[in-house]
């Protein structure tokens, strides 16, 4: 049973209300905070940020493939997490590239170095011997040669453990530093606990008020770890990071499942931390590229948007409404609730908006007055041929549909194919343009068969405009129409 067009017009007015609401910009008429997470999400084109490209280069024998890439895009996932970046889009690209854009990033040098360091944890038996900071090692884990080139690690001070775990470990107390540095060649040391066993890792602060890392292992790894430091007391163990030690302190006591790393500055303190919780790189990684977007060319972009679309829509609602007369006029303004609807939806679910994906949109507002086009020519065709406003509606709409729907399918199964190859190939602005362009189309349909068709009825049930030339039928201006066959 059909609704009536009363009943469907309470519907869309409360679609329509609910949509321009949370479209509006910022807090405005917010409801118990509800709209401090609905919120435009702006790309790295819009509001300035960094991109990086960034290409595996794994050691020569090293086992390679998608699984490590996609293990790789993972960790750098969660080490952009860590950063605090909002809105990051982090994806691959053919078999060796990972696309990383981080938009609103203040420091992308840093954001870069956090990015391509290994930031491979080891703490290592030193054989009874206290290896200077700074030297370069082999362990059970392999050698310096299987690692990223990185930068030197920051002078660190010896790791010590919580105090809930163990005393603390004192270099002061060990042995004379030898003076020759272990080489690829030289001594291959035993790990005892290496990056994967860290449960977790955060910036905090020991005794004396100085940023340290602290790390908690899992249960495997703490028992190890106990075990070799009871073990061992009295004597060194080194703390190695991508093959280079940065502190190696003696053994005072036991040490369980948490630790310090100190020595370093806040700034390091949040870096290390961020690659120690998030995980070793299972590859080492090249920067291919790297672009930055200043924020001012983003709001340029967006002014010049925002105009482009305001000249574009005007000039559209100028033709429906000379053309097509008072269809048109009505479809201009199902296209305003088309324009609310579609921008909630991208607030919403929520979709990152780039200028690509703003032509999607525009575009998608393109189709839908394609299809008050084809409806309303379709309506003029049956009044000319005498039929009464009523009937000829329902025809127009029926006689129509079947060309909306297939152009408009058609459309989308594109978007569809376009959104896919976007994130195989790590085109971000494809997949952008595609997704909006979805949104954007099925909404149209909603609104083009349904907000229009009900304004239309209404005109007929209310027994207004029942002269042709409302309609653009210029046969005999002065002519009435019945409502009603």
């Amino acid at each position: 049973m059909r609704l009536r067009p009363w009943h469907m017009l309470l519907f869309i007015a409360a679609i329509s209300l609910v949509a321009g609401w949370i479209s509006l910009p910022g807090d405005t008429l917010d409801i118990n905070g509800f709209k401090e997470d609905v919120r435009v999400h702006e790309g790295l084109d819009l509001q300035g940020g960094t991109q990086v490209l960034l290409e595996a280069n794994p050691p020569k024998g090293q086992k390679f493939d998608s699984d490590v890439l996609n293990g790789t895009r993972d960790t750098i996932e969660r080490r952009i997490n860590g950063l605090g970046v909002s809105e990051p889009l982090i994806q691959t690209r053919g078999d060796r590239q990972i696309i990383v854009e981080l938009p609103g990033v203040d420091d992308p040098q840093r954001a870069v170095q956090v990015l391509q360091e290994t930031a491979l944890l080891e703490i290592i038996d030193s054989q009874g011997q206290l290896l200077p900071e700074g030297s370069i090692v082999t362990t059970s884990l392999g050698g310096p040669e299987d690692q990223a080139p990185a930068e030197a690690s920051p002078a660190a001070s010896p790791v010590t453990a919580s105090p809930e775990a163990s005393p603390e470990a004192s270099p002061e107390a060990s042995p004379v530093a030898v003076e020759t540095f272990p080489t690829p060649s030289g001594p291959v040391y035993t790990t005892i606990v290496k990056g994967d066993d860290i449960k977790d890792a955060y910036p905090t602060q020991d005794q004396n008020g100085r940023f340290v890392v602290g790390f908690e292992l899992n249960g495997d790894a703490a028992d190890t770890f106990y075990k070799f430091t009871s073990e061992n007391l009295g004597r060194p163990m080194s703390i190695v990071i991508d093959k280079r030690v940065i502190s190696s302190p003696t053994i005072q006591g036991a040490i369980s499942d948490q630790g310090q790393i100190s020595g370093m500055t806040l700034k390091e303190v949040q870096d290390l931390s961020i690659q120690l919780k998030a995980g070793s790189l299972a590859v080492p990684l090249e920067v291919k590229s790297s672009r930055t977007v200043g924020p001012s060319l983003g709001q340029d972009s967006i002014d010049r948007s925002i105009i482009a679309g305001i000249v574009g829509l005007g000039i559209v609602a100028l033709f429906m409404v000379l053309y097509y007369r008072l269809p048109g006029l009505l479809s201009v303004v199902a296209l305003l609730i088309y324009t609310a609807v579609t921008f909630a939806l991208f607030k919403l679910i929520p979709v990152t908006l780039t200028l690509a994906g703003i032509a999607g949109f525009i575009l998608s507002i393109g189709m839908a007055v394609d299809a008050n086009v084809l409806i309303f020519a379709r309506l003029k065709e049956e009044l000319r041929t005498g039929r009464t406003l009523s009937s000829a509606i329902e025809a127009g709409f029926d006689h129509a549909w079947p060309s909306i729907r297939d152009s408009n399918i058609s459309t989308m199964i594109t978007s569809a194919i376009l959104y896919w190859f976007g994130n195989f190939t790590g085109a971000s602005i494809i997949t952008g343009f595609a997704l909006t362009l979805f949104i954007g189309v099925s909404v149209s349909m909603f609104t083009a068969i349904t907000v229009t068709r009900t304004f239309l009825r209404l005109l007929v049930d209310a027994g207004l405009a029942r002269h042709r030339w409302w309609f653009g039928v210029e046969r005999d201006p002065a002519e009435a129409f019945g409502t009603a066959d």
